[in-house]
């Protein structure tokens, strides 16, 4: 068979956007290779409804596995059940995002199956002689594109980069079949249990999601200049992200960083204030609808890239910005 499969996530029975943008990746694999698009939903307690978007946005089978232990990620008991799944319907590709679920539970499937695993990729297409999945992931710390093959072994397996490709537009016309996949209780390891969970103090939402993101970084110079960005992405009601250096000098948490090394966004407006824009931040916005750079340096990357861009004194103009926003919100 040359299935193509996405696993899709949820959260207390809801899907998460990250599921329709593999669907779009998956969908553009599956026309090439003439074959089925199925998603793989892993729950408990789904309403036929929810499944239903998985079809209105491009998939054409849904294998639905609902227990009570599958309500949370726990890595030994998923992997269990996708690798049932994979030996009982052989697909020919396995896409999952580059997610905490993903990065956890694909490459221990690909250790139980016998195959190959690529990472953080970027893009997907096929080899038209072979219908090998190539691959393509960045390398070197971001400065090339590495393209990677598994010719030899199958389901082909790949992690792919949240909001790196955008989600097809939902076509409520089309249709496709749910199947319910019986449960089997030998698939259950409950050496992990999952006691809770617990939120990121200082995050106010996920930044892979949020409409517009403001991003500070060196160009601050201190920590107690961050306040800029903050009260700059408060007004806004804009979620606050941060360069790599940022967060390694302790300005931001790790949850906050824009990038190869933290998360890939995608927002309406991306705002770096202070950023020069190394090849790994730019490679973490590079979607984003607009781009608006704010930096002294009039040669810096992420103002070459910028579809709007200040050169100037960030510390005079983000107050001034502040100024007008608030004489917006006076009017």
């Amino acid at each position: 068979m040359k299935d193509v499969w996405t696993l899709s996530e949820q959260h207390a029975g809801k899907l998460k956007e990250v599921s329709y943008e593999l669907l779009a990746r998956g969908r553009a694999l599956a026309d090439t290779l003439a074959s089925n698009l199925c998603a793989i939903v892993l729950g408990n307690n789904m309403c036929e409804q929810e499944l239903q978007t998985l079809i209105h946005h491009g998939a054409d089978i849904v294998y639905y596995v609902q227990a009570p232990c599958l309500e949370e990620m726990v890595c030994e008991t998923h992997a269990n059940v996708l690798e049932a799944l994979i030996k009982r319907y052989a697909p020919h590709i396995v896409l999952s995002a580059a997610t905490t679920m993903g990065r956890s539970v694909l490459p221990y499937v690909a250790v139980k199956v016998h195959t190959g695993l690529t990472a953080d990729c970027t893009d997907l297409a096929i080899e038209e002689e072979t219908e090998n999945l190539l691959q393509t992931r960045p390398a070197i710390g971001g400065n090339i594109l590495a393209t990677i093959k598994t010719p030899h072994h199958r389901p082909q397996m790949a992690t792919v980069r949240p909001k790196s490709f955008r989600k097809l537009q939902i076509d409520t016309a089309r249709t496709g079949t749910i199947v319910n996949v019986e449960w089997n209780p030998a698939w259950y390891d409950g050496r992990v249990q999952v006691l809770g969970i617990r939120e990121e103090s200082d995050v106010d939402g996920a930044l892979e999601e949020a409409d517009i993101v403001i991003s500070g970084g060196r160009g601050l110079k201190k920590r107690d200049n961050f306040h800029l960005i903050e009260t700059l992405a408060h007004s806004m009601g804009a979620q606050v992200g941060a360069s790599r250096d940022a967060v390694d000098r302790g300005w931001k948490s790790y949850p906050h960083q824009v990038g190869l090394s933290g998360k890939t966004i995608s927002p309406k407006l991306y705002m770096g204030i202070g950023i020069s824009g190394a090849v790994q931040h730019l490679a973490g916005i590079k979607t984003s609808e607009c781009i608006v750079a704010i930096n002294s340096d009039e040669h810096a990357n992420l103002i070459q890239v910028a579809d709007f861009a200040v050169v100037g004194d960030l510390f005079a103009i983000v107050p001034e910005l502040l100024r007008r926003l608030a004489e917006m919100d006076g009017e």
